[in-house]
């Protein structure tokens, strides 16, 4: 099933005393999301993602815009007669049903031509159970489950009537390290193997990159890109994407351009001939750096962070926003602790430039 946002708006009354504009929680949203597709809505917390989920499942109607499910405006379509599979982000299961009853909940609710049999309903609830893996469980209580079988739960509980869209709203956030990583592989295969079209929010950017076919990168309400997570990664459209983008996040220096040669306080660290000179905004990622004896940015060796197939040199530098800069370099490298400084040089496919005023990016071919 296609969905298909259209310059949708929704603005919610403010509250604030004696401030009469509206909050604006989703501004002029378009968006197709192809058929049978994983999308990821990614942002920080209030940037509107849950906010979309709401109207693509008609908890909320836009203030402006429309919302088409295939050749359908569903609209002002009440939120029960759209076909949406919905999980929260806290299970919502029913603590006095067993796992079989909460399962079956959505299916009792059907009424006329949509009611099912007893027969049909459980048969039904057994497949959604089976396709989760937790048919063993269907005689406990959600008390006597793990997170994990919970979240599991809520989830077959969504796909037990086959909806033409399945929304997820931050479902992995209340499951520890190892459970996370678990249930979104669980989540990827169970939506590749019935190809419902399915939109899940996070603010976690490696659970967005892992799972998803695409990811819309919001931020106050606006898109700000949208594309396959690698390709997003590696080609940010402004500063703010390359910021949230990135495990360790990217390192950003204030920079400037000076006849063709890109400057990082003292140092000419690349050549980047045809730009004008401008101050400018410098990210480099983590994996951008290059130890190198005679390299040109220098900076103040502070430790290194050892991360089994890699290790991460600490360094500061006087031109950087972070507190400190991290470099990732293969486990297999050598680095001298004994000295106070460290010289890097940079790999210009991890580098980016920014506009200092907009943050929009610069593009630039290095020699």
């Amino acid at each position: 099933m296609k969905i298909v946002l259209q310059n949708v708006t929704k603005k919610f009354p403010s509250r604030s005393k004696g401030v009469r504009e509206d909050v604006v929680a989703v501004r002029d949203f378009s968006f197709e999301v192809p058929d049978g597709q994983l999308i990821g809505l990614l942002g920080p917390s209030g940037c509107g993602k849950s906010t979309t989920l709401n109207l693509l499942c008609g908890l909320q109607k836009p203030t402006s815009g429309r919302i088409f499910f295939g050749d359908d405006d569903v609209t002002a379509l009440p939120a029960e007669k759209r076909g949406v599979g919905f999980v929260f982000q806290s299970y919502a299961l029913y603590p006095h049903l067993t796992v079989l009853q909460n399962i079956l909940f959505p299916l009792e609710n059907l009424k006329g031509k949509d009611r099912l049999s007893k027969e049909a309903m459980r048969e039904k609830a057994y497949e959604a159970a089976r396709l989760v893996q937790i048919d063993e469980l269907m005689d406990r209580k959600p008390s006597e489950l793990s997170g994990g079988q919970q979240q599991r739960v809520a989830i077959a509980r969504a796909l037990v009537k086959r909806p033409r869209v399945l929304l997820l709203d931050e479902p992995l956030s209340n499951l520890d390290a190892r459970l996370r990583l678990q249930t979104r592989e669980e989540i990827r295969r169970i939506q590749r193997e019935t190809k419902i079209t399915t939109v899940f929010v996070t603010h976690d950017q490696e659970e967005a990159m892992s799972i998803s076919d695409m990811i819309v990168v919001m931020k106050s309400g606006v898109i700000q890109q949208i594309g396959k997570p690698q390709e997003v990664y590696d080609n940010p459209v402004n500063l703010f994407v390359a910021k949230f983008l990135g495990t360790p996040p990217i390192n950003v220096f204030s920079g400037r351009i000076d006849g063709g040669r890109l400057m990082i306080g003292g140092d000419a660290v690349l050549a980047v001939p045809g730009l004008d000179d401008q101050e400018v905004w410098v990210g480099v990622r983590p994996e951008g750096f290059v130890l190198d004896d005679n390299g040109p940015l220098c900076c103040n060796f502070s430790g290194v962070e050892v991360m089994g197939r890699d290790i991460s040199v600490v360094s500061t530098n006087a031109a950087c926003e972070n507190a400190a800069i991290r470099a990732i370099i293969s486990a297999e490298s050598r680095v001298d602790t004994q000295k106070k400084t460290v010289r890097f040089s940079l790999n210009p496919g991890k580098v980016f430039i920014f506009d200092r005023e907009t943050e929009a990016r610069i593009p630039f071919e290095s020699i």
